[in-house]
């Protein structure tokens, strides 16, 4: 069931449990548009945390362990003074990639959902909550999605959820949606509301793509090796490279700026935790200069 927001509905769900102590707080959560589908929020909060703290959204992977991501964070939290917040989306409210790391565009059978339905919403809204209830003063967030929630991330950003985000970064994605507008979702673009207008304002936004430089395994049940899959690069680290050379093709083909990098981590495979580390500093750095502009 998908139920629309009326104008000046406020979401009622109390977040400042989120806040309550310093370090590991969890709290039971229900999105307005999903009222009916569970969601866990983690938080990781530092000691000298204040309404100014900034704050970073975390997305899991496929695994669904929003709570293993946020104690991911936590050792990050009161040394770079931020707040993390991990959006757990579990298999019994959020099931199989089409929720998650496609947003929920398309059912199953390809009929698409309007645009309130997708999953996309959920962090924006919870960040206007946030907001709305003194938790936070900051005017915008930080992103951060690992493997499925890499994929998650981008392909949110893609559809114009950027208007809160200071700085993103999508870590060791499976597959991407490439920014171009000749393939077909969920590997690119093309058959969604994206036009060639709204693709200037995409590619000036800050993405960080992160690969690590040893996720080059293709074994695991979880990487994807169907042949849409196969034509982004034989590795998640080739993918990721193939998504940022994409990019690039695209900025110049419409003659506009490109702002997006890609950052090899060194040494590190599919590892949530060592991708976090990674990300942690590089992300707390731009979120405190975005709070001092």
């Amino acid at each position: 069931m998908i139920v629309r927001l009326q104008a000046g509905v406020e979401h009622l769900a109390d977040l400042s449990p989120l806040i309550a102590a310093s370090g590991a707080n969890s709290l039971a959560y229900r999105d307005p548009v999903f009222p009916d589908r569970a969601i866990w929020l983690h938080a990781a909060r530092p000691a000298a945390w204040t309404p100014a703290t900034p704050v970073v959204i975390v997305h899991h992977g496929v695994r669904r362990n929003g709570r293993d991501y946020r104690d991911y964070w936590l050792p990050h939290a009161s040394v770079l003074n931020i707040l993390a917040i991990a959006i757990e989306y579990p298999d019994e409210s959020f099931p199989d990639y089409l929720w998650y790391n496609f947003g929920n565009l398309h059912t199953q059978d390809g009929t698409p959902n309007p645009r309130e339905a997708w999953t996309f919403g959920v962090g924006p809204r919870l960040f206007a909550a946030l907001l709305r209830q003194g938790v936070t003063t900051v005017p915008r967030y930080g992103l951060f999605g690992h493997s499925a929630g890499g994929q998650y991330v981008h392909r949110m950003l893609s559809f114009g959820y950027r208007e809160h985000v200071a700085v993103a970064v999508s870590a060791n994605a499976g597959t991407y949606a490439m920014p171009d507008l000749d393939t077909a979702w969920p590997w690119g673009l093309g058959q969604t509301p994206v036009t060639r207008q709204d693709l200037p304002a995409w590619l000036a936004f800050p993405l960080t793509i992160m690969a690590g430089t040893d996720d080059t395994k293709t074994s695991g049940r979880y990487f994807p090796k169907g042949p849409n899959s196969m034509r982004q690069g034989p590795t998640r680290y080739a993918r990721a490279h193939a998504y940022y050379r994409t990019a690039q093709a695209a900025a110049s083909s419409l003659g506009t700026p490109l702002a997006w990098e890609v950052v090899d981590v060194p040494g590190i495979g599919h590892d949530g935790a060592r991708m976090s580390d990674a990300a942690a500093p590089f992300i707390a750095e731009r979120l405190h200069r975005a709070a001092s502009e």
